[in-house]
């Protein structure tokens, strides 16, 4: 059931929202060389406890996954996009890391992520976070009163397609409230015009996430969580809750 949120419901989600973008920023500083993602997991749990705030992400367990999910954040690297779990794995030089972050405080839940290149970056993967993050901020330009869900996808699959990326629609955006996850899904790859209406008070996150090779499919590791890319390619992945509002669409983990 698709739920809108009232004016004074989203002032109540935005401390969650907040926390999550000062989260990523702390996470993304703290991504160098010979940092173990398991340290930034830990620095995600600190802040969080700070904050009075929980990890809708640890102790997740959908239908699909063997096991719980063990991390406070998720921890992607390289042909890694997405539910990367934070291990004792040192980052390398020029590693390309995707950082996905939930919290939820006093009931609401914010949810977002960012992709950043340890030490040195490659032109490549630049060019790939960059084509990752036009596609997000095209998909919020999108998400606007009386558009439908088919827009936001549909922006987000052109910027994907005309730089010959990868894309896959089994994972991507969904409603967010009392829950991570909820009602609508925002497929990365949609036609113009179709799906359901947009209307002021939902609440949504909107998450692109490429893999370089041009390549549609994914394999997913032994752990049951971990989702690489079929060809063995890098990937991207960026996320923005945001509500849809008379007045445009509002980034709410900025």
């Amino acid at each position: 059931m698709i739920t809108l949120k009232t004016s004074r419901e989203i002032d109540q989600m935005r401390p969650a929202g907040r926390l999550v973008g000062q989260i990523l920023a702390a996470v993304s500083r703290q991504a160098s060389v010979g940092v173990r993602l398991r340290e930034l997991d830990e620095l995600a749990r600190e802040l969080l406890r700070d904050a009075g705030a929980t990890s809708p992400f640890l102790g997740y367990q959908p239908a699909s996954a063997p096991v719980p999910y063990p991390g406070a954040i998720c921890t992607s690297v390289n042909d890694a996009v997405l539910h990367g779990i934070p291990t004792g794995y040192r980052l390398r030089d020029g590693d390309l890391l995707s950082i996905d972050c939930g919290a939820q405080i006093d009931g609401w839940v914010g949810d977002a992520a960012v992709t950043v290149t340890v030490g040195t970056a490659r032109p490549d993967d630049q060019r790939l976070v960059d084509a990752a993050q036009s596609a997000l901020a095209s998909g919020i330009a999108a998400a606007v009163v009386g558009a439908r869900i088919g827009d936001i996808s549909a922006a987000i699959s052109t910027v994907c397609r005309a730089n010959g990326y990868g894309l896959n629609t089994d994972f991507g955006g969904h409603g967010v409230g009392h829950e991570m996850h909820e009602a609508p899904s925002i497929p990365n790859d949609g036609r113009p015009g179709r799906g359901m209406r947009l209307q002021a008070g939902l609440v949504i996150a909107i998450e692109p996430w490429f893999m370089a090779g041009g390549e549609d499919a994914y394999v997913v590791d032994p752990d049951g969580w971990t989702i690489r890319s079929r060809d063995g390619s890098r990937t991207a992945h960026v996320e923005h809750t945001i509500a849809v509002s008379d007045d445009g669409p509002v980034v709410l983990t900025a």
